[in-house]
């Protein structure tokens, strides 16, 4: 038995904000940001939210893989920005599309959340207890930037992928791994609502985005490379039979580090982040069926996805398309 995914889809935000729009509001410019980080526009959601673009993300991904949502057993959403404390995105999205007969919970892993919340699915797959899922990466991390600062503001839009997944009688490839290191988990942080009630005399306030960049690039660059090797030796594959390493689109020098690392030519290292920028757990999703619709994956490639971000998390799957 092994895991397929069966159809993807996606949904950017609706508003096309360029590098020239942000030096409008705070002190940069286009060449400061695409040089640093490759991205040249970004997508914000003014009208849909998280579970909003989920929701369309998910109707595409299911008109693709020629499912109707009442055949879905099963619904995780990889997010950090839910519009509600509860109920969880991924019921909220079950409602708007139909999926009746589905189960659905949220996973927060921040811009790790795809390749979680898959391996999440995978493995109820693999337990036999479900069939068809569907798997989610959204965020609407527009709402929680402070729009000041110069140093995040500049990297993050919005938007969601899906992807419907498929438990087949078949051969094949589906091996992951997810790791965490919560020691380092004030370099990458959003407060959720400060303690405040009634006996404190304090009013409970939301918090923004705040990111060390410096310890992020370092942990990226090194555990990506290390996580995709461990998985490469556990299933036997050399680097040779990898079409493509579809990575978490955060920053482009990010993505030319673990290239180099892994001595692989940058041309299997597919990157859309210059349109989009950092989509937080949308980005792998997006990326991908972006990939899937152009006829760039063909069956039986074998590609690896790989995320990383806040707790601090990170993981890769080996997958044969």
């Amino acid at each position: 038995m092994t895991t397929k995914i069966i159809g993807t889809g996606s949904c950017p935000g609706d508003r096309v904000v360029t590098n020239d729009d942000l030096a409008q509001i705070v002190e940069t410019s286009d060449e400061w940001i695409s040089t640093r980080t490759g991205i040249r526009e970004r997508r914000l959601t003014t009208v849909l939210g998280t579970a909003g673009m989920a929701a369309e993300a998910a109707r595409k991904a299911c008109q693709n893989a020629g499912i109707d949502p009442e055949e879905l057993d099963l619904i995780v959403m990889g997010t950090s920005t839910p519009e509600y404390c509860f109920p969880n995105g991924a019921c909220q999205v079950q409602a708007e599309i139909g999926a009746v007969n589905a189960v659905g919970f949220d996973v927060s892993a921040a811009c790790s959340g795809f390749v979680f919340a898959l391996m999440t699915a995978h493995s109820f797959m693999k337990a036999g207890t479900y069939r068809n899922a569907l798997v989610i990466g959204a965020d609407d991390i527009s709402k929680i930037i402070d729009w000041s600062d110069r140093k995040t503001c500049v990297l993050f839009g919005d938007g969601a992928g899906a992807a419907v997944i498929r438990a087949e009688e078949q051969d094949g490839i589906f091996h992951g791994l997810l790791k965490s290191d919560g020691k380092k988990w004030d370099v990458l942080t959003c407060g959720a609502r400060t303690a405040g009630n009634f006996l404190t005399e304090k009013k409970p306030e939301l918090g923004y985005v705040f990111m060390d960049g410096q310890e992020v690039f370092k942990f990226a660059v090194k555990k990506v490379p290390e996580c995709i090797r461990q998985i490469l030796e556990e299933t036997n594959t050399s680097q040779e039979e990898i079409r493509y390493y579809i990575l978490h689109q955060a920053n482009e020098r990010i993505i030319d580090s673990v290239a180099k690392r892994l001595k692989e030519p940058l041309e299997k290292f597919p990157m859309n982040i210059q349109k989009y920028g950092n989509t937080s757990a949308a980005s792998i999703p997006i990326l991908l069926d972006e990939m899937n619709r152009e006829g760039r994956l063909k069956r039986g490639d074998k590609i690896i996805l790989s995320g990383f971000g806040g707790g601090l998390t990170w993981g890769a799957i080996l997958l044969e398309w």
